[in-house]
């Protein structure tokens, strides 16, 4: 691990930024997964659009994870000073971005920056941070390193989401769920809006909500403003050009250029 230096840290934070230009490549690849899963549900290749789900959902919660860290970075850049001071522990204004960064050991624009911090503070705060140490990393950043097998319904759900983006006529299997006899509701439903039900979504579900809706919502726009284009268009091509001329308004304007001469 190199010793601590505040130049080389502070250059190891502006360069976690490339985890910018990183999630905008997987957000790509993602948009160009999520079209084939609409064609393969089109055609009604279901179990292998559920296969291509489950990759789908893992890289956004990939893709938050790194929306988070670049939050970190943001922080830990304002308050580099705090960073840089002589402390055998991380202030608490900068803690919770100095234990993300330090237990996130698989990204390369990290690397640097982690070995500094990791100098900085010593072995037995870096294996305590590596541990989890009386929850010391933000919960949010744990949940997304957990490497979890999505379950049915959590596929289901985003199968579903694609579907209504994509206009793709396809609907969820209706799954049997326990009951409970001694509900207050006395077995009586209770209707919940779709903002009341998304507050019990998992993140990755919600954050995929609201990514297909923008998505559709941008496309739509798109087509809006072509079609008040060509509508424009139209409008200024009418009014350049000149009404079409009277036949005897024709011919009286050839006498006159005839007596003229």
């Amino acid at each position: 691990m190199a010793p601590w230096n505040s130049a080389k840290a502070k250059v190891g934070v502006l360069s976690v930024q490339r985890l910018r230009s990183l999630q905008q490549k997987k957000e790509a690849q993602a948009k160009a997964t999520r079209r084939d899963i609409a064609t393969l549900l089109e055609r009604g290749k279901v179990e292998t659009a559920r296969i291509k789900t489950e990759a789908v959902i893992n890289e956004d919660i990939h893709l938050e994870l790194l929306e988070l860290l670049e939050l970190y970075c943001e922080l830990v850049h304002v308050r580099f000073g705090i960073l840089d001071q002589n402390n055998r522990e991380p202030d608490p204004a900068v803690a919770e971005g100095v234990h993300a960064y330090v237990i996130n050991m698989h990204f390369t624009e990290l690397h640097i920056l982690r070995d500094l911090l990791m100098h900085k503070y010593g072995r037995e705060f870096s294996v305590g941070v590596m541990e989890n140490r009386d929850g010391c990393v933000p919960e949010r950043v744990v949940r997304k390193l957990e490497l979890l097998t999505p379950n049915a319904e959590l596929v289901d759900g985003y199968l579903h989401e694609i579907a209504k983006a994509y206009a793709v006529q396809w609907a969820p299997p209706v799954r049997e769920s326990a009951t409970d006899d001694d509900d207050d509701d006395g077995g009586i439903g209770v209707e919940v809006s779709d903002d009341e039900a998304d507050l019990d979504l998992p993140d990755a579900l919600r954050a995929a909500k609201a990514k297909e809706a923008t998505e559709k919502a941008k496309e739509h726009k798109e087509k809006e403003e072509q079609k008040a284009k060509a509508a424009a268009e139209k409008a200024t091509t009418k009014e350049d050009k000149p009404p079409p001329e009277d036949d005897f308004e024709a011919l009286s304007r050839r006498f006159a250029a005839l007596k003229k001469r």
